[in-house]
């Protein structure tokens, strides 16, 4: 016999393990201990194996390592008497699970004791079962415990259900053997078998079609006369809880009739009166009350169509949420997300009930309130609903403001009955929350204020209001002060005034004043660099005043930010230096499309279908060729522009030919093309006007400074060749046009060649021609020369034209482009002009490659096409 081992029983090891005062004592005592057992083990000591296991179990909890000790359950097992089964069993329950390879040795002794007389050997067995069964083990013991399931005694019958249970979960094959016992088990009178029975079945429809029909057509009327007895027996001390008898057999039964009920009108039908009594008749000021109520609520939302027995359900529901229990409010409200689905109309008129929960002190039930009054909004009562989140954001805490921000953000926008109920509501969450909206939110607001011509008086008026009261709050200063600078002049001369609307009285001082304090008061770059834009907008606005807005905007000539200093540098020129142009420049932003930003915002503009010319591979990791337009259509303007190309939708400013007489109106181009606005590229001019050529260097032509250059230089107004300055504007924003036609011979059109594209790793020439009798027809024949030292492998040209353009590639000469310039490839293009003689030929190229086995792609545009090829 080991000293050690039999000197220490289990309660003076558990002692003095409680006695010691560190980790490193603890340590100590359970390595000698382990230390003890170890020897017992090896000396193969029978007498004490059951207290060196009930040890190991104990270290095993106190998380020390105990597999040597696992052959050890074994041997236990393997005896013959109940005490030491039952400490081998529940050593093999704890230190061993179902992925050890030694639960492999243990099937025979299961099989032999679940075959035992003993009725209490076989309940260990199967508890030992139950818990680490693998699917080996379930398929070799499976036939056993199906006949266990008979047994006389019904606590072996419990247990051997819910051994079932785990089996059907390990081998869902083996379901369709348990289907007839389990069925019986439905009508045992003892409650514990009952709900292990019905338990069981509930899982057996989850596994097996077959169970699930069976049950719906055998078992449904027998289940729901179980449950009327459960709801109408009288009382069982034995059963009773908290007045009700046996909840839990009450919330097995339902769950059970909600499978079976899902998806059959006849089941459903035939369980909607039991329902309706459980639901009527459960006292709900107790718990277990409650619990069965919502399981019956559970059930009712489940099976089919019954708008009665929903109301009902969704009116227990509304009586939750009045419950001072926040478990019971936080279940409520998620099981009436689930019913808004199914009966929106019985959800509303619990409003002001889930309302209320939005205003509670759990933040788990705010959130949840809140997310399910997002769904209840719609267009009868988004109003009411928006005026109460908006009060009580202006007491919220701080940190739920940001998920009640967005809610209100969205639901006004997607319900709003009007523009300037939109802009009132958008206009009172920035003053409480600014700083708590998202970017896209006050971009959004923008546009539908830039959209609302008739609004525009009454929202610069409502925003000057407001910055004053939440001069802190930053998205409400960067609308402010953007509306300024378009709609200053409104403001000063109170225009378009509305019913009812107190008239302002405000300077030209005043709303310079807003801007300096935005400037001063924000450091966020955003709000300073729209607050110089907006200092620009009112030089033009007020020249009067462009001294001190000069003298305000070169404060930020020494910020340390490029994009403030550039900002302040160059608004300051256009200020001293460029009057003649600054009317023209600075007008008000034309109409921004809300279509537009709403798609780009969700990402759902329409794409065009591109196809890719014969002959030429489109590389793996290229986008589409509708990446170099980024269009969704070429020949439609955007709405309410009356500008020829991009510049205007960005500054307002009218790249067309100016009116003769100053103040005059001048209609729309109808056919200014979309693709020219995104590749800043204006309308053909008269030939007297200035042009430049940005890729063909010529000695007529500006050097790449020069556009900066134009910023700075008092002789820009010299070259003025039209009334305001066009050809100046032209060339101080360095908008590309056409060139000049190249001169014809006698012997019929000539053009030169041009450098369509040119990096420091690659330069592309294209040749022009056309052919006798085609004006609409070009054929180009493109060169492709590496000016590296590397050769290119896998070369690949693509290029994409708008709509009134066709395009057509030939097969390339090769893909391999040689090194240094020793060898070239070429390919023709033919383009036909669908509108030859109007538009000028534009077109993105995008050139792939591989260099040193890494894939290269470049991009560019050209637009030195010959005029009227």
């Amino acid at each position: 016999m080991n000293p050690f081992s039999s000197g220490t029983r289990l309660r003076d090891m558990i002692r003095s393990i409680r006695a010691c005062k560190t980790a490193a004592e603890e340590r100590a005592v359970v390595r000698k201990e382990c230390a003890a057992i170890r020897a017992a083990i090896n000396e193969n000591d029978p007498d004490y194996r059951h207290r060196n296991l009930a040890k190991l179990m104990f270290i095993h909890m106190l998380g020390y390592p105990t597999h040597f000790g696992q052959m050890e359950c074994l041997k236990l097992i393997a005896s013959a008497g109940f005490p030491e089964k039952r400490i081998g069993y529940l050593g093999l329950m704890l230190l061993l699970d179902e992925r050890q390879e030694v639960l492999m040795l243990v099937t025979n002794s299961l099989k032999q004791d679940l075959n035992h007389s003993n009725q209490y050997i076989v309940g260990l067995a199967l508890c030992a079962m139950g818990n680490i069964c693998s699917a080996e083990m379930a398929r070799d013991l499976a036939p056993e415990v199906e006949r266990l399931l008979q047994f006389r005694d019904p606590n072996i019958r419990k247990k051997a259900a819910l051994c079932s249970i785990r089996i059907i979960k390990k081998v869902p094959d083996l379901a369709e053997n348990f289907i007839n016992p389990s069925a019986s088990l439905l009508k045992e009178k003892h409650h514990g078998v009952l709900i292990t029975g019905v338990q069981l079945c509930t899982d057996l429809c989850k596994v097996s079609p077959e169970a699930l029909e069976h049950f719906r057509n055998k078992c449904t009327d027998p289940l729901v006369k179980v449950l009327k007895d459960v709801v109408n027996s009288p009382y069982a001390p034995e059963y009773d809880i908290a007045g009700i008898t046996d909840p839990f057999l009450h919330i097995r039964l339902l769950k059970l009739l909600r499978v079976l009920g899902e998806g059959d009108a006849d089941a459903s039908d035939s369980m909607n009166d039991i329902l309706a009594q459980v639901a009527t008749k459960t006292e709900s000021n107790k718990n277990a009350g409650n619990a069965i109520l919502y399981q019956c609520v559970e059930t009712i939302m489940s099976i089919e169509d019954n708008s009665g027995l929903r109301v009902l359900a969704i009116n227990i529901l509304g009586r939750f949420l009045s419950n001072r229990d926040n478990n019971i409010r936080y279940v409520a409200l998620n099981m009436l997300m689930k019913a808004i689905a199914v009966d929106a109309q019985a959800v509303q008129r619990h409003r002001a009930t889930i309302l209320e929960c939005v205003k509670d002190s759990d933040i788990s039930i705010r959130k949840r309130a809140l997310e399910l009054v997002y769904l209840l909004v719609n267009e009868s009562n988004v109003k009411p609903l928006t005026k109460e989140l908006i009060d009580y954001l202006e007491v919220s805490d701080q940190e739920f403001k940001g998920d009640l921000t967005a809610k209100i953000c969205s639901i006004v926008e997607r319900f709003s009955p009007e523009k300037i109920w939109y802009i009132d509501q958008m206009l009172k969450v920035l003053s409480e929350a600014g700083n708590f909206v998202k970017d896209q939110v006050w971009h959004g607001l923008i546009v539908v204020i830039s959209n609302a011509t008739e609004l525009h008086g009454y929202t610069v008026r409502s925003l000057y209001r407001a910055f004053h009261s939440s001069v802190e709050q930053e998205s409400l200063v960067r609308v402010a002060i953007w509306c300024i600078g378009e709609y200053a002049d409104l403001l000063i001369k109170n225009s378009g005034m509305l019913a009812g609307e107190e008239s302002l009285d405000v300077s030209t001082t005043d709303a310079i004043d807003v801007v300096e304090v935005a400037i001063n008061h924000h450091s966020d770059l955003t709000t300073k660099a729209m607050a110089l834009v907006a200092l620009l907008k009112l030089s033009g606005r007020f020249p009067s005043h462009s001294q001190r807005i000069k003298d305000i905007i070169a404060q930020c000539k020494g910020s340390l930010l490029l994009e403030l200093q550039q900002r302040a540098i160059e608004f300051n020129s256009i200020i001293e230096k460029h009057q003649n142009i600054r009317s023209t420049l600075l007008e008000r932003m034309p109409v921004l499309d809300e279509t537009t930003y709403s798609g780009r915002r969700d990402g759902s503009l329409p794409t065009a279908p591109v196809k890719i010319p014969s002959g030429v591979a489109k590389p793996a990791d290229a986008a589409p060729l509708v990446d170099l337009l980024d269009l969704g259509s070429d020949d439609t303007p955007m709405p309410g522009s009356s500008g020829n190309d991009f510049l205007n939708d960005l500054l307002g400013v009218d790249l067309s030919s100016t009116p003769s007489q100053p103040g005059a109106s001048q209609a729309p181009n109808l056919g200014t093309d979309v693709l020219l606005d995104l590749l800043s590229i204006g309308n053909p001019v008269d030939s007297t006007s200035p042009t430049i050529d940005s890729l063909t260097p010529s000695k007529d032509s500006k050097s790449p400074l020069a556009a900066l250059d134009a910023l700075s230089s008092p002789s820009i107004s010299a070259k003025a060749s039209s009334p305001a300055g066009s050809g100046s504007m032209m060339d101080l924003l360095d908008v590309v046009s056409p060139v000049k036609p190249a001169p014809a011979d006698n012997n019929g059109p000539a053009y030169p060649s041009a450098i369509a594209y040119e990096s420091s790793s690659l330069k592309i020439m294209f040749d022009f021609s056309k052919p006798p009798g085609k004006p609409q027809t070009t054929n180009i024949k493109a060169t492709f020369t590496n000016k590296t030292a590397n050769a290119y492998s896998d070369f690949i040209f693509q290029a994409a034209v708008p709509k009134f353009l066709q395009l057509h590639l030939d097969p390339a000469s090769g893909n391999t482009l040689p090194a240094s310039g020793t060898g070239s490839i070429t390919q023709s293009l033919q383009v036909t002009n669908s509108q030859h003689g109007k538009k000028a030929i534009v077109m993105r190229i995008r050139i792939a490659y591989k260099l040193n086995n890494k894939d290269v792609l470049e991009e560019g545009q050209v637009n030195n096409f010959p005029r009227n090829l």
